[in-house]
């Protein structure tokens, strides 16, 4: 084995959906995101969400800072909301609530649009914790780490940095290494993995780029197919929901009652970023390389799943 563990493919399929199964049966994944702090971010959460519901989740809750709550809402109807209080700060009765809807969910997204309130790092390591449920930590959450120099976590856990919060996380558990040289990003990503994993469930990382690889220490993976179109704003949202969602549907720990098989959160972090990856070439395909929305780039993963599941991806 070397630094960056054993290579892997294929990407591994899906299970498939029993016919008789309903809502409550494929999860639910609730997304903690949205701020006001130190800009209005309300399109974050609300792709997040979309990006669940359409990967196959029954149930989509958002947890969201109250005053932008009407505004994701009206973007997306399909979720249901948890107003949080929060503003400039995270009042700590803001936490509370957060937990309790992580009981009642399958799996958790944290961090996309979450800004950096005063008082958010509790609430990001408070929803770290939660490790009775696969979590998805993105955006304003590792960066919420990296400033309290988080430097342990129990699984199953996926972490998705672009190379900049890659580098924070890194520099805060005292980490050396490129996570922008093609041929030591693999080493990069599955570092970052082992110097965190405390065990319950390995934890992932998900080191984001034109060609995504995903790690947990022991195994990694790369997504070979560069596609400038997702280069556009929220298309990380949308992957750290798309897992999020997977996750709530298929993960053992989540509680997919009504499954006949469960994938493991590597596997899963693994059918997300491929699934993201041909929603962007089916949009790539139809339009262009250039002017991908990312609620287009959600709306296309039930056409990217069937492709993944028959085969012709």
């Amino acid at each position: 084995m070397n630094e960056a563990g054993e290579a892997t493919t294929p990407t591994p399929r899906l299970p498939e959906r029993i016919v008789d199964g309903h809502k409550g049966t494929f999860g639910t994944t609730l997304v903690v995101g949205g701020g006001t702090t130190p800009r209005f971010m309300s399109g974050a959460p609300a792709l997040a969400a979309r990006a669940a519901l359409r990967s196959g989740c029954g149930l989509a809750v958002v947890a969201a800072p109250r005053p932008i709550v009407p505004v994701v809402a009206a973007s997306l109807p399909e979720a249901t909301f948890l107003p949080l209080a929060i503003d400039d700060h995270v009042d700590p009765t803001a936490t509370g609530p957060v937990l309790e809807a992580s009981r009642a969910a399958h799996a958790i997204v944290c961090g996309c649009g979450l800004g950096s309130p005063d008082g958010v790092e509790s609430l990001v390591e408070a929803v770290v914790d939660v490790e009775d449920r696969p979590r998805v930590i993105d955006a304003d959450g590792l960066n919420a780490l990296a400033r309290v120099g988080r430097d342990a976590i129990r699984g199953p856990i996926v972490l998705t940095p672009h190379p900049g919060e890659w580098n924070r996380l890194a520099r805060a558990v005292g980490l050396d290494a490129d996570p922008l040289d093609e041929a030591h990003r693999p080493h990069a990503a599955a570092a970052l993995a082992r110097r965190l994993d405390r065990g319950g469930g390995p934890v992932v990382v998900v080191l984001k780029g034109a060609r995504t690889i995903v790690a947990d220490g022991e195994r990694w993976w790369r997504c070979d197919e560069p596609n400038p179109a997702l280069a556009t704003a929220g298309s990380g949202d949308v992957l750290a929901g798309l897992i999020g969602g997977l996750a709530a549907q298929f993960h053992p720990r989540a509680g997919a009652r009504a499954l006949e098989s469960t994938r493991d959160i590597f596997d899963l972090a693994c059918a997300g970023v491929r699934l993201h990856g041909l929603a962007g070439r089916l949009w790539r395909e139809a339009r262009s390389d250039a002017g991908l929305l990312a609620h287009e780039l959600a709306d296309l993963v039930p056409e990217a799943r069937r492709l993944l599941q028959s085969g012709h991806d």
